[in-house]
């Protein structure tokens, strides 16, 4: 997707930076996948405020989007391509067969018109179908070549996406080990007919980690879509309040009473050698992971960013 300039009859014009938006190809959401979504103004169930700089902005209704790809070896048709402001990734509508219509992340470059299905495990092992490696198709991760570039992955079999749903982004499968997790496969009934053991899988996710995940997760094969979400340039503040976000103060510019770095004469020292939180705490690289954490057994290599 391209992007645009403008020129500077206005300074706020001058450094903005928007999309085209030219993959957009249907305006209004279907409405039937449409919910009510209310602002909370960053306050909490008591009335206080536990988000700072939240507040305002435009009025949304969420799009209820499909993450678990649970519509299993029923083909579906692209229908559209749309605006979604929950997210910075665009949405996909589609068509399936049976004449369902739901929601899911688009890839990147997925054109109108394409057919795509979600693989489950029944039609991969007992069926013997041998899959389809394309953009939009979604298969467990064990069944995906290493080397394929994958979004939208299950962190537990069944729960839905978690990670790598972010405009632009995508994961690459670096490997599998010998180490297995057993997976039960179920006919359209609910009952067994199998039990199989599938390899972990090894991932190099975006921010650089190398991450262990059960091969019975289900993934996407591709790259998320908007990949020029990162380029763009708000131009001013007004452009932000609109997106929900509110000022930032800094902390050098409070009273002592009010921030661990306010006070002094000409506002220049923080009064700490190391930066904090208004709450005290150390920030700017201190390390907050709990070194002790369930999942750390899932990291094969931390992100080296």
């Amino acid at each position: 997707m391209a992007i645009k300039k403008f020129k500077p009859t206005s300074p706020g014009l001058r450094q903005k930076i928007a999309l085209r938006y030219t993959e957009i190809t249907k305006q209004k959401p279907e409405k039937k996948l449409l919910k009510k979504k209310s602002n909370t103004g960053g306050r909490n169930h008591h009335g206080r405020i536990t988000v700072r700089h939240r507040g305002g902005g435009n009025k949304k209704r969420y799009r209820i989007i499909d993450l678990k790809r649970d519509k299993k070896d029923i083909e579906a048709k692209v229908a559209a391509i749309e605006y979604d402001p929950n997210r910075s990734a665009f949405i996909a509508l589609l068509h399936y067969t049976d004449g369902e219509k739901r929601y899911i992340l688009a890839p990147n470059g997925i054109k109108l018109g394409e057919h795509i299905i979600s693989y489950s495990t029944k039609a991969l092992e007992i069926n013997k179908v041998i899959p389809d490696i394309k953009a939009g198709n979604a298969l467990p991760l064990y069944r995906i070549p290493v080397g394929a570039r994958v979004h939208n992955l299950e962190l537990k079999p069944g729960k839905g996406a978690q990670v790598v749903r972010s405009a632009g982004v995508e994961a690459q499968i670096v490997g599998r080990e010998e180490k297995t997790s057993r997976h039960t496969v179920f006919n359209n009934e609910g009952k067994i007919i199998e039990q199989i053991y599938v390899p972990y899988v090894l991932i190099r996710l975006p921010s650089s980690e190398i991450r262990r995940f059960q091969g019975d997760c289900m993934a996407v094969i591709g790259q998320v879509s908007n990949v020029d979400h990162s380029n763009i340039v708000y131009g001013k503040a007004g452009a932000r309040r609109w997106l929900d976000r509110r000022p930032k103060v800094r902390g050098v510019v409070m009273n002592p009473v009010d921030h661990p770095h306010g006070g002094g004469e000409g506002g220049k020292q923080k009064g700490y050698k190391t930066p904090r939180t208004p709450w005290g705490k150390p920030c700017k690289g201190y390390k907050t992971r709990k070194k002790n954490k369930p999942s750390n057994i899932f990291i094969v290599k931390r992100r080296t960013k």
